[in-house]
């Protein structure tokens, strides 16, 4: 009987230390639903070091890549995990702009909650330099009576939508559209399109030998001030790409702040800020009240957009 008590307050110790255990008390992932290189995937590998670093535990940032769906596929695998603070989504707008309407049961309802976001993406719309088009007028016009192939980084993705919006306001269509993965230099040097949907990051060793016809956001990209944005060439499509963090609904407020802390920090400081001035990126940090207004504006103006491709 005395054996019994004793094993019985073990197991009670074990329990008690167990429920009393401090997060974080395993790895921790941070989910990019792309392939590394570009800004998202740069900045969260900072935070993810910052994370280890603090809290001395390790972490890891994996890169889901969707084959041409965008970044929803990597969403969705997120979307199993528990709400404990241990997988991390890094997602672009799309995620909870876009996730919740195009008929994916995983991300509807929507199955996270932002912790904040941190990058304005420095997103351009470009050409090879020697096109027979040198802006977007003379891109409109040209594609009336010319094939053009657009590449993207998947139907249903904002700037992708966006560009077809904007070219269905404008009276014309791209000839074909086609997903990838990644989009820079090699993609307009293969011949395979004419026109990309990228970001600075990703073409930034050739920026210079391309023709930029726009970019999309809601100010101009300071390493490119002569370029306009597609508000300007159209207002009703005044929208931008951001990117954030996001664990699953429900996870415990104290596991959230952890996070939220580290973020807030690693975004601010000197490394992070060198990117957005070498790259044209905003980086700051917004909080979870400001994220979920951001995504409401966001629909609205989504909303505008898929009437426009719709017609």
């Amino acid at each position: 009987m005395k054996a019994l008590s004793i094993a019985l307050l073990t197991m009670n110790a074990v329990t008690v230390t167990s429920a009393l255990a401090e997060y974080p008390e395993k790895p921790v992932q941070f989910i990019v639903p792309f392939p590394p290189g570009d800004l998202e995937d740069i900045l969260t590998r900072q935070i993810a070091e910052g994370f280890q670093e603090k809290y001395g535990m390790s972490t890891a940032v994996v890169n889901k890549p969707g084959g041409g769906g965008g970044p929803f596929p990597g969403a969705v695998e997120a979307s199993f995990a528990p709400a404990d603070g241990y997988v991390v989504g890094s997602f672009v707008a799309d995620v909870p702009v876009i996730g919740p309407e195009i008929g994916i049961p995983p991300l509807n309802p929507f199955p996270f909650e932002p912790l904040g976001h941190f990058l304005t993406y420095p997103f351009i719309v470009v050409a090879k330099g020697d096109a027979p088009f040198s802006n977007f007028e003379e891109l409109a016009a040209y594609a009336k009576d010319n094939p053009v192939t657009l590449g993207h980084f998947g139907n249903g993705a904002i700037p992708t939508d966006a560009v077809l919006a904007l070219a269905a306001q404008k009276g014309f269509k791209y000839k074909s559209d086609a997903p990838f993965d990644a989009l820079d230099c090699n993609t307009l040097a293969s011949g395979d399109v004419d026109v990309i949907t990228t970001t600075v990051q990703q073409v930034r060793p050739c920026l210079d030998d391309l023709t930029v016809l726009f970019s999309i956001g809601h100010e101009r990209i300071s390493m490119l001030p002569d370029v306009p944005t597609m508000g300007e060439i159209e207002p009703g499509l005044n929208i931008g790409t951001w990117n954030g963090l996001f664990v699953k609904t429900g996870t415990p407020q104290d596991v959230k702040d952890k996070i939220i802390a580290v973020a807030k920090e690693v975004v601010m400081s000197a490394p992070a800020q060198k990117i957005a001035e070498e790259t044209g990126a905003k980086v700051y940090w917004k909080d979870a009240e400001a994220t979920t207004k951001q995504i409401a504006e966001d629909r609205k103006t989504v909303a505008v957009i898929q009437k426009l491709i719709a017609k």
